[in-house]
């Protein structure tokens, strides 16, 4: 292992300025690798490992037949499209987002494993271009590669300045934050991974062994070990955030089991806003003790575009979440900007999927005390008594 990667938990602090109340954006699974990752001026070997499919280029060439032309080399913030007006907007006091992919040029992919996702090294700044702070990466795709892949992407990482948490070279690293400073308060983001997420237990970070930071369980010992981890490290006035990759791929319910850790965690104090995904299509939010709690955020950038199979779901619309959080932790307001992703692009969608969006979040919404309304800006807002 890199020394690099010994230092995972003295390295992962930068600097923001000071507000009153926190603006934060938070994107869902972020997935630059396989077919999106053959548009970068360094390509990854295109070998995969599915059982239908043995180069990711054939994921490039899909989506150009059904959808169009993809400029390649792309410039690194071609992927970003029209998100970048909307990070300009709203300007967020810190980005984070769930990097669902290796960064290394290892070919030592997991075996037995379905999928594996790398993007390689040199394409860094494809994150960097969209000003992103903190990447997640307790997810099911890190170590696809590997510990030799693992170990690469912490040190590419953290070399490029994004603050990193959810993996590292031993459990204490994995369960380290990333320490955001705004002004005089502190942002507290911890990251975990469920095994109902696909995460092998294998992955698991031990004392003296690399990996994941994998929650034990979404009953007691899970709420203990978050506990345990947040007390470390929080002091009074901290914002403290959740990164939580959890549940299935698709599907719209909310498992009780994860609502129960959610509150549990909001009544002892160790979260102030729950950050989910996993699902790759944007789920319901709850307002608990005047707390944000995202299920599923969805897909941000995948290369699903001209993928069949499950089109009731629309995996191609993703969301940009733009919560206000008050000095205390209490949400103030959240708003969401539609997106769509089209020849593997990030552009505003248009009236019709905003209308759909709105109307299928606002459905699950309703389940759990919440509600969307559309904006005349053409964004969604979030509304709870």
């Amino acid at each position: 292992m890199s020394n690099s990667s010994k230092n995972l938990s003295r390295s992962n602090t930068i600097s923001k300025r000071e507000p009153e109340d926190l603006t934060i954006f938070l994107g869902g699974d972020v997935m630059t690798g396989r077919g999106i990752g053959q548009i970068f001026p360094h390509p990854s070997d295109p070998v995969l490992y599915e059982r239908f499919v043995k180069d990711s280029r054939y994921y490039l060439e899909i989506t150009e037949k059904r959808s169009g032309p993809i400029p390649k080399p792309a410039p690194f913030d071609y992927i970003w499209g029209e998100a970048l007006s909307e990070f300009e907007h709203f300007s967020p006091d810190v980005r984070i987002i769930n990097l669902e992919t290796a960064v290394t040029t290892s070919d030592d992919h997991w075996p037995r494993k379905g999928i594996h996702y790398r993007m390689h090294p040199k394409n860094f700044q494809v994150l960097t271009a969209a000003g992103i702070d903190v990447c997640s990466i307790a997810n099911n795709h890190i170590l696809d590669w590997g510990y030799k892949g693992l170990d690469e992407s912490l040190e590419v990482l953290r070399e490029n300045h994004l603050s990193i948490c959810g993996a590292g070279n031993n459990s204490a690293d994995a369960s380290a934050p990333a320490v955001i400073q705004a002004g005089n308060q502190r942002i507290l983001v911890f990251a975990y991974t469920c095994a109902d997420a696909g995460t092998p237990y294998a992955w698991r970070a031990k004392i003296e062994k690399p990996g994941v930071n994998l929650l034990t369980g979404t009953g007691r010992r899970g709420v203990k070990q978050v506990i345990q981890d947040t007390e470390k490290f929080k002091k009074v006035g901290d914002i403290i955030i959740l990164s939580i990759h959890w549940g299935d791929n698709w599907g719209y319910e909310i498992p009780q089991s994860h609502r129960k850790l959610a509150h549990r965690l909001i009544d002892n104090e160790s979260a102030d806003l729950i950050f989910g995904h996993s699902s790759h299509h944007p789920k319901a939010m709850e307002i608990y003790k005047d707390r944000l709690i995202l299920y599923g955020c969805g897909d941000l950038l995948n290369d699903y575009e001209a993928i069949p199979g499950h089109e009731e779901y629309r995996p191609n619309l993703s969301c940009m979440y733009f919560p206000v959080i008050k000095p205390s932790g209490a949400l103030k307001t959240l708003q969401i900007s539609p997106m769509k992703i089209h020849r593997f692009r990030l552009h505003r969608a248009n009236e019709n999927e905003r209308n759909w969006l709105s109307k299928r979040l606002g459905r699950e919404c309703r389940k759990l005390g919440t509600g969307i309304e559309l904006t005349e800006n053409g964004r969604m807002r979030l509304t709870w008594n």
